[in-house]
């Protein structure tokens, strides 16, 4: 019996379809929780566009996620030594099975996410806990694995957290290579889809234009492709997710994209500094316990009942959290004292923690906030098939790859009330302060 098709707008995709199948998907509990779930945490705060949530974001992973799915396995784009190396190209029932695997992980891949996405995850979640670790427990939960079995024909589950998580988040199981490709196109730390639709929709969400870049031809040109030659090392035959020649520019254009909304949104110091209200206020609400990670909990939490709580502990000074409240509800948040300084980095490389263990000392504790972050990673190494048809490193043929900065959060921030105190007694001693090591300010 032929499976209907729904079809859902979208301001990215333009139209979103999936089938009857999809739907069962989209209608369960732990999928339609994204609803209340704001894709970029509190940053409506500074920018008002960004209410977004993580549902249609989700629905934008699993569209281009096909898409590339289409793109790689078009008989044109397969090398024979790759149909060697990955017979399933061969195989069309293993092809239908694994794109329908691929698009039900790609709705699933954030249906972990806890209130306000990643702002607490880090501190608010037992040791070993995280969102994909939840994601991984939803996708086996009773409720979804009933799903997964009615299907025509039936998913095995773990099939779905595999592609959902990836070998990273998932180091316990087994991936082949063909598994591998396929979470590479969903959670890829270059060309995943997840990535992919979050620059684009925050970015038009935001109201910038820094997460623009032509995905178009960015999802035409890529393949599967033997890893680039590594010179006198030893070479690995693993393929990866790479691309044609004709789309480095493309490439380029998401990393750049990618850094430009980190640093001009993502690590934007207002928006970060909610973030740090927000796990300050949860800290006090929780009592000092975890947010939960129960099924059933999780999934009666989402961000509406934690701005309810805001609202109601801002009006009531009896309640948890009602200084933090304050902050986020009223927008009396701290205010910018430092940020991260070059010419103050030559003279020492922490300037920004010595100038806040300082101002710690000198105004107290409970009036600073030191936030700081660096990102991990180096310059992306991806194969790329040229012109002439040899695989060459996309560090080879690109400058712009190698140059492309690492974003930084290095911020000190001040209760506004003292916020011009400070200001000035930083500007009379802050090239005593940052001469200071670590040590010598903590005396």
């Amino acid at each position: 019996m032929p499976k209907n098709i729904h079809e859902i707008r979208d301001p990215i995709h333009i139209f979103i379809r999936l089938d009857s199948d999809e739907r069962q998907v989209l209608d369960s509990r732990p999928f339609q929780r994204l609803r209340y779930i704001h894709q970029l945490a509190m940053t409506y705060l500074v920018y008002p566009g960004a209410t977004h949530k993580r549902f249609e974001h989700s629905l934008g992973v699993m569209e281009l996620a096909s898409r590339v799915f289409d793109v790689i396995t078009r008989e044109d784009k397969i090398d024979d030594n790759i149909k060697t190396i990955l017979p399933e190209l061969s195989k069309e029932d293993a092809l239908r099975y694994w794109k329908r695997v691929l698009r039900m992980a790609a709705l699933c891949h954030d249906i972990g996410h806890l209130p306000f996405s990643h702002t607490a995850e880090k501190d608010l979640l037992p040791e070993g806990w995280d969102h994909e670790h939840i994601t991984r427990e939803l996708i086996l939960s009773d409720e979804m694995k009933q799903i997964w079995n009615n299907l025509t024909p039936p998913l095995r589950p773990e099939d779905v957290v595999k592609l959902a998580l990836g070998p990273k988040k998932a180091p316990d199981l087994q991936f082949s290579d063909w598994e591998t490709i396929l979470a590479e196109i969903i959670v890829g730390d270059i060309f995943g889809v997840d990535r992919i639709d979050y620059l684009l929709r925050d970015s038009y969400h935001v109201g910038v234009a820094y997460g623009k870049f032509d995905h178009y031809r960015l999802i035409d040109t890529l393949r599967i492709l033997p890893p680039p030659p590594l010179g006198d090392e030893e070479q690995s035959t693993e393929p990866m997710l790479g691309i044609e020649e004709g789309g480095i520019q493309s490439a380029e254009s998401l990393l750049l994209a990618r850094y430009f909304m980190y640093s001009q949104v993502y690590f934007h110091p207002v928006r970060r500094i909610y973030d740090i209200h927000l796990k300050d206020f949860l800290r006090e609400w929780l009592e000092g316990e975890y947010l939960p990670i129960e099924i059933n909990k999780h999934l009666l939490l989402t961000d509406n009942e934690i701005i309810s709580a805001l609202r109601e502990s801002c009006s009531d000074p009896s309640k948890k959290g009602h200084e933090h409240s304050i902050r986020v509800i009223k927008r009396k948040h701290f205010k910018l004292l430092y940020p991260r300084n070059p010419e103050d980095m030559k003279i020492n490389a922490n300037a920004s923690e010595v100038i806040y263990i300082s101002a710690k000392n000198e105004f107290g504790e409970n009036k600073v906030r030191w936030d700081k972050y660096i990102e991990k990673g180096g310059a992306p190494d991806f194969p790329v098939l040229a012109i002439d048809g040899r695989v060459v490193s996309s560090l080879l043929l690109s400058k712009i790859l190698k140059q492309v900065p690492i974003a930084v959060v290095d911020y000190v921030y001040i209760d506004p009330t003292i916020r011009n105190k400070v200001l000035t007694w930083l500007k009379k001693n802050r090239t005593t302060i940052i001469t200071k090591q670590k040590g010598e300010c903590d005396e």
